[in-house]
C-alpha cells in the first residue's frame, strides 16, 4: 500500500510548494523509493489548455496528452520521472464530472453536495494515482492558500484521507512564511502560527512545517513554531531563498526531511545517495561564462510563460559549464522598421510557441533575420511554423505564404489544418502528448540526438502542408524529422547555416538537470560559440 503526502501552504502564495514537493521527492527517490506526484488546482477551468500564459503560466504537457499546470514540469525535472493526466486535477474538472454524473443519474436522485460526493471524487483520484503508478509514495500538492474558499472541499478531501487510511499512512506538510521585518531586525513567526490555526479550524494538525524565509534564523524561533504549532522541534524545517532552485533538494538534504518522512510514515529507506544532484550544482556553481540568448515571443510580460524553455536553456547552460543571460523581446511590437535594432548583437535566437495571430509577424520578421544574418536559431511549435512561412515569402518568393490560423483565405497555407480536425472548439483537440519522429540521415538533428528517432510531445493544431516539401527541399530546407504513421513533418533545418533547427514540438518538455534535451544542449553550444 502506498503512502500519502500532502502539500498545503499558508500565508500567501507562490512560496515554492511545488518545489519543496519536488525537492522531497528527490531525497526519497534517491533513497530507494518509487515517487509519484499529483497537483490539485482550486480554479474552475477544466485544465489550463485554455487560459492565456500570461495569466497562469506555461502549460506543462504530460506523455500521455494531459495539458496541466507549470508545477508538473518542476515535479517530473526533479524526480525524473513522467507524469500522466492522473497527476492535475482542477476544480472544474472535478466539479464537470460531479455534474455529468449527476445528469446521467448515477446519484440515483440524491442531492448532490460538496460533501460527500466532490469530496468522494477527489479521494477517488488521490487513490487513482496509487493504482496507476504503483509507487511507494505519491506527494500531492494542494494549490491555493489554506483559508482559500475554493480550496475547502480538497483540504477536506485530504483530512479525510488520513481519517480512512490512518496517521501512519498520511502525512501533512505545510509550506508557510517566516516573514523579517527589516524595520525592526525581526523574524514574526505569528503568520506560520495563524496560518496552522486555520488549518486546525479545518482538522488538520501538520506533522511538518516549511518555514519559507530569507535567511537562516535562531533554534529560540523554531521552538516557538514548534510550541504554538503542536509539533516537535525536529519537524519545523526551515528553508531560505536560494540563488538557485536545484540547490533546494541539497538544503533539505541537511534538515534530514526525508528521515522525518520515512520515521513517521514507517518507511525503509536505503543510504541516501544523492551524487549526481551535487555534481549537477557543482555544474551550477562552475557557470561563470555568460551566454546571451534572445527569446522573441508573445507573452514576455510572465517569464513563467515560457518556464520550461528557461529551465531547459539554464540546464543545458550548467552542463557546458555556462550561464544563461535572457534578453527578451516582445514580437508584437517587432517591425520591419526596428528589427534590426531590436535584434542587433543577437548570438543566438529563440521562438517559442504561442497561438493566435497577434505578434506572429514580429515572429516572422525575426526568424528571417536569424536566417539571413547567420545567427543560430531555434524555433519551437509556432518557431517552426514561423521559420516556414518565412522560408516560403522570402526564398521561395511565395508573397501571400502564410497559415491558415492567421489568414483562411490564403491560397498558400504552407500551414495548415488537417483534414477532419475540429475548427471550432479550442479545448483538448490539439495533437497533444509523445509522438515518434523519424530523423533523416546526415541531419543535424540526428546528430544532436544520436539517434534514429526523437520521442517528444506536442500541444499544436496546424501542421506544415507537404504539398510544399519538394519545393523547400530545392531550395535548401530540409526536412529532417517526420512523424511516419501520419506524414507529418517534425522537424526542418538549413544544413549551410550556422545552426538553424525548429521542431513542431515541444522539446522543452523533455529537459532533465542530469539530461539536457540535444536541440537546447545544441543550440546553447552554437550560441556560445557565436559569442
Amino acid at each position: 500500500m502506498a503512502k500519502y503526502i500532502f502539500i498545503t501552504g499558508g500565508v500567501v502564495s507562490g512560496l515554492g510548494k511545488g518545489i519543496t514537493g519536488s525537492s522531497l521527492g528527490v531525497l526519497l527517490k534517491n533513497s530507494g523509493l518509487k515517487v509519484f506526484m499529483q497537483k490539485f488546482d482550486p480554479y474552475l477551468n477544466i485544465d489550463p489548455g485554455t487560459m492565456n500564459p500570461i495569466e497562469h503560466g506555461e502549460v506543462f504537457v504530460t506523455d500521455d496528452g494531459g495539458e496541466t499546470d507549470l508545477d508538473l514540469g518542476h515535479y517530473e525535472r526533479f524526480i525524473d520521472e513522467n507524469l500522466s493526466k492522473v497527476s492535475s486535477w482542477s476544480a472544474g474538472r472535478i466539479y464537470a464530472e460531479a455534474l455529468n454524473k449527476e445528469r446521467k443519474g448515477q446519484f440515483f436522485g440524491k442531492t448532490v453536495q460538496v460533501i460527500p460526493h466532490i469530496t468522494d471524487l477527489i479521494k477517488q483520484k488521490i487513490y487513482q494515482a496509487e493504482e496507476k503508478s504503483k509507487a511507494d509514495i505519491i506527494i500531492s500538492e494542494i494549490g491555493g492558500t489554506v483559508g482559500d474558499i475554493e480550496s475547502q472541499p480538497f483540504v477536506e478531501a485530504i483530512r479525510q484521507v488520513r481519517m480512512e487510511k490512518g496517521k501512519a499512512n498520511v502525512m501533512f506538510i505545510h509550506v508557510a512564511l517566516l516573514p523579517f521585518l527589516k524595520v525592526s531586525g525581526e523574524y514574526k513567526t505569528k503568520p506560520i502560527q495563524h496560518s496552522v490555526k486555520e488549518m486546525l479550524s479545518l482538522g488538520i494538525q501538520p506533522d511538518i512545517i516549511v518555514a519559507r524565509t530569507e535567511g537562516s534564523i535562531q533554534q529560540r524561533l523554531k521552538e516557538k513554531i514548534s510550541l504554538f504549532c503542536n509539533i516537535p522541534v525536529t519537524n519545523v524545517i526551515v528553508c531560505p531563498d536560494s540563488d538557485s532552485i536545484y540547490k533546494i533538494p541539497l538544503i533539505l538534504k541537511e534538515t534530514k526531511m526525508h528521515e522525518i518522512v520515512a520515521k513517521h510514515l514507517d518507511l525503509k529507506i536505503q543510504e541516501l545517495n544523492m551524487e549526481s544532484w551535487e555534481k549537477f550544482n557543482n555544474d551550477i556553481n562552475l557557470s561563470n561564462d555568460k551566454v546571451k540568448i534572445h527569446i522573441v515571443g508573445k507573452y514576455v510580460e510572465l517569464s513563467d510563460a515560457y518556464l520550461s524553455v528557461m529551465e531547459s536553456l539554464k540546464i543545458a547552460g550548467f552542463e557546458l559549464h555556462k550561464k544563461i543571460e535572457f534578453i527578451w523581446v516582445n514580437s508584437r511590437y517587432l517591425t520591419k522598421e526596428n528589427i534590426e535594432k531590436e535584434l542587433k548583437g543577437a548570438k543566438g535566437i529563440l521562438v517559442p510557441g504561442g497561438f493566435g495571430e497577434e505578434g506572429v509577424e514580429g515572429k516572422i520578421l525575426t526568424a528571417n533575420y536569424a536566417r539571413v544574418n547567420n545567427v543560430p536559431y531555434l524555433g519551437i511549435c509556432l518557431g517552426m511554423q514561423v521559420a516556414c512561412i518565412e522560408f516560403a515569402r522570402n526564398v521561395l518568393k511565395i508573397c501571400d505564404a502564410n497559415s491558415s490560423e492567421l489568414d483562411p483565405e490564403t491560397t498558400n497555407k504552407i500551414i495548415d489544418i488537417l483534414e477532419g480536425k475540429d475548427r471550432k472548439n479550442i479545448g483538448g483537440t490539439l495533437r497533444l502528448g509523445k509522438y515518434e519522429a523519424k530523423l533523416k540521415e546526415g541531419s543535424l538533428a540526428k546528430k544532436l540526438y544520436n539517434s534514429d528517432i526523437a520521442i517528444e510531445r506536442h500541444r499544436h493544431r496546424y501542421e506544415f502542408n507537404n504539398d510544399y516539401i519538394e519545393d523547400f527541399e530545392k531550395n535548401g530546407m530540409v526536412i529532417s524529422g517526420v512523424f511516419e504513421e501520419q506524414n507529418l513533418v517534425e522537424i526542418i533545418e538549413i544544413p549551410s547555416h550556422k545552426f538553424f533547427i525548429a521542431c513542431q514540438y515541444h522539446p522543452e518538455f523533455t529537459s532533465r538537470p542530469i539530461k539536457p534535451n540535444p536541440l537546447f544542449k545544441g543550440f546553447v553550444e552554437a550560441t556560445s560559440k557565436n559569442q
